[in-house]
């Protein structure tokens, strides 16, 4: 089985709610904080290619760093290399918690989600 990574934010609640998920079921991962130790361009070009997601879904719309930096605006006019390298650079711009083994990815906390893919 692939080393399934977690990205998350100590503070943020969804984040606690996934951990707690992934501890109960008994899911190993390697913990990442998202803010000091983001997720590369490379594993978020991955979670895009998936299909699963659209590179609007990666970005954590509710946050403060979003609303400061304006990227509701500057989203439009941005490639997705741009924004991609953005959120390598900015790990509070991402949703999170972000999980991955590389194949399988989740972005958010959705039970149901967790379960359909770490379950």
């Amino acid at each position: 089985m692939p080393q399934i990574h977690y990205y998350g934010y100590n503070k943020c609640g969804s984040c606690r709610k996934a951990l707690q998920w992934l501890a109960a079921h008994d899911v190993p991962f390697a913990e990442h904080a998202i803010v000091d130790d983001p997720p590369s361009v490379a594993t978020l070009k991955k979670i895009l290619t998936s299909g699963k997601y659209e590179l609007k879904d990666l970005f954590n719309k509710s946050g403060v760093r979003y609303r400061e930096m304006n990227m509701k605006d500057k989203l439009k006019d941005m490639s997705q290399a741009q924004a991609l390298k953005l959120l390598a650079d900015h790990g509070k711009l991402i949703k999170r918690p972000l999980i991955t083994d590389g194949n399988n990815h989740t972005v958010g906390f959705k039970e149901d989600v967790m379960q359909e893919t770490w379950g």
